[in-house]
């Protein structure tokens, strides 16, 4: 007797079970589904897959969005704990990571996510050995890079963002670095900004659109880095990753304070045990 399927259904061709664009988000923490759910909704990809070491969460989280599949153009929505779940991804998107607890070092906090990040890569990388990966981060501003409409604010005010400065710009920089620390402190946590960023860099690799975007890459040979440290630099994204770096000019103070974020990057990252 045939199944229901089978009298609604005639299949004339088999399924392509490989998809097109696969996009792989591992954390299905609040920054990993603000992830998915801007990937989503940006139609990015045919197929979304989503691991997680927390079995219940994941399927919580993966049910919740089969629930709403109706409403994306996302075919195919993936769930599990074992890594052959992510095989064939062209992007695997990393928001797992360890939170600093109260009393905790920069350099604790660092060595246990380098213990998360070798539980990680491997199973990605066996699975998916030609996608690209994209780490969850935190940028650094710059006041030399700052203009509108292209005219550098600097122009108009050479004193911007230094104590001299009457208007004290220097209080928007303070602002800007401190807004994730505010967001934490009123609601817990950040993901909306975070996910919808994470999205706008998949968009430009995913579709080789060849934007300019501030990512972390090695900037050792640049502006006299000597070590080998990511940093936040302008960078044109496509479809093979960090295609370009743009190579800006920096006045003395600001190359004196990119030197000096990464001596303290470096006095960190020297002492880890990798």
């Amino acid at each position: 007797m045939s199944t229901v399927k089978e009298q609604l259904i005639q299949n004339l061709i088999e399924e392509d079970k490989t998809s097109r664009c696969k996009i792989t988000v591992v954390g299905v923490g609040n920054v990993g589904m603000a992830c998915a759910i801007s990937i989503l909704l940006k139609d990015l990809a045919d197929e979304l897959a989503l691991i997680d070491a927390d079995a219940d969460k994941l399927k919580g989280e993966a049910l919740d969005l089969l629930h709403g599949s109706l409403f994306f153009n996302t075919p195919k929505i993936t769930y599990g704990k074992d890594y052959s779940v992510t095989a064939n991804s062209n992007l695997v998107i990393i928001t797992a990571g360890a939170r600093q607890v109260v009393g905790e070092t920069r350099l604790d906090l660092v060595q246990r996510n380098v213990v998360i990040m070798k539980s990680i890569i491997p199973g990605i990388v066996q699975n998916s050995p030609n996608c690209k990966i994209l780490i969850v981060s935190n940028p650094v501003p710059l006041w030399s890079g700052v203009n509108v409409a292209g005219i550098p604010l600097k122009s108009l005010n050479p004193a911007l963002g230094t104590d001299s400065d009457k208007e004290q710009w220097k209080q928007i920089h303070k602002q800007v670095v401190e807004s994730g620390y505010e967001v934490l402190r009123l609601k817990g946590y950040t993901s909306w900004a975070i996910g919808l960023s994470v999205m706008n860099l998949a968009e430009s690799m995913l579709k080789n659109l060849r934007k300019v975007h501030p990512v972390s890459t090695l900037v050792k040979g640049l502006y006299g880095i000597k070590e080998e440290i990511f940093l936040s630099v302008p960078c044109i994204l496509g479809r093979n990753g960090i295609m370009d770096i743009v190579k800006v000019n920096l006045n003395s103070e600001d190359e004196a304070l990119l030197r000096k974020s990464a001596e303290t990057l470096w006095n960190v990252q020297k002492d880890l045990e990798i």
